[in-house]
């Protein structure tokens, strides 16, 4: 079978995971990385051998029948839309541009030449976030109540994106997914600008959910602490998702509800404040086969390319994910 050759455009902080995750298909040639800095090029041509470097974007593109995108949020849109208009499959890092207008140009120029768009939400081929939402759909968690997620550091300080475009794109991602996709009835935010005016170093974006579920992130690159973690509140269990922790996911057999009266809803109910039932059982940590989530998403990839499918974050999940994003902006 003829491989799959692939234009790299980018190699910055993210770019040599992408690069190294995609020289690993068999399916698959990364033939081209477009860098516009000497330094990132050299790296390349030292790193990862047999991979021609250039700074002309056009030239990688024509000689290619994929692009992965690994460029500024900024840049995302016009570079997508030029590979998809010289015919070419694309896979974009997160977020796929900086608004939904956007997103739905560059969906239809997909449709329209038949080529595979998606995005690169690396979190939703993870193990532990699919495990999630199988038990989600199972009712394991009888009525899901609530979901946090913490992403925090101290650095890396950007300068062409808040913390909100920087981090929350994977959290609402997450969220989405084991959602069911369903969009949000209500997004609020609120955060603030300690370092660089008009770019907020802290954020805090709160989601209600039109089917009862709330959801919380909070972003922040100023945190002594590195912190990956999202807590999942059912009404029969819950379940934290450490991804820095050794065991990535507790089940924790708690919950808590209105204690069950004889009697509920006839004449002679007793008035007043009602009782709790505590149920505090075991905590168990999952063995769950382990794959690389970035090399997942670049067979997926290839996968929709060979086979014409839409893919798991293709634009309808990006859509959803840039419209919260988009909807937060607008708070400020």
């Amino acid at each position: 079978m003829k491989k799959i050759r692939i234009a790299q455009i980018g190699c910055g902080y993210w770019g040599p995971n992408l690069l190294r995750s995609f020289r690993a298909q068999t399916e698959a040639e990364v033939v081209w990385l477009v860098e516009s800095s000497a330094d990132r090029r050299a790296f390349v041509e030292n790193q990862f051998p047999g991979v021609e470097t250039t700074e002309n974007i056009e030239k990688a593109m024509e000689d290619t029948d994929a692009v992965v995108l690994a460029t500024p949020a900024a840049t995302h849109f016009e570079l997508a839309r030029k590979a998809l208009e010289l015919g070419k499959h694309v896979l974009v890092e997160k977020p796929m541009a900086q608004s939904v207008r956007e997103v739905d140009e560059l969906a239809f120029l997909a449709t329209k030449n038949k080529k595979i768009l998606m995005a690169g939400h690396t979190f939703l081929y993870h193990g532990v976030v699919r495990e999630i939402r199988r038990m989600i759909e199972a009712g394991d968690f009888g009525e899901l109540r609530y979901v946090y997620s913490q992403r925090l550091n101290l650095g890396r300080v950007r300068n062409d994106v808040d913390a909100l475009w920087n981090f929350a794109p994977h959290d609402i991602s997450i969220l989405q997914y084991w959602m069911g996709d369903v969009p949000p009835s209500r997004v609020t935010r609120s955060g603030k600008a300690f370092l660089q005016p008009g770019i907020e170093d802290v954020c805090f974006l709160s989601l209600e959910y039109p089917q009862g579920p709330l959801g919380h992130i909070h972003v922040s690159w100023l945190d002594p602490v590195r912190t990956r973690r999202m807590v999942v509140v059912g009404s029969k269990k819950m379940a934290v998702y450490d991804d820095v922790a050794e065991r990535k996911l507790a089940i924790y057999e708690k919950g808590v509800d209105v204690k069950a009266v004889v009697g509920e809803k006839m004449d002679y109910d007793p008035a007043g404040t009602p009782s709790f039932s505590y149920y505090d059982g075991e905590v168990r940590w999952p063995k769950l086969a382990w794959e690389e989530p970035l090399k997942v998403q670049a067979r997926h990839f290839l996968d929709c390319i060979r086979s014409g499918k839409e893919p798991l974050t293709g634009a309808t999940h990006a859509r959803a994910v840039v419209g919260i994003l988009e909807a937060a902006s607008q708070e400020k």
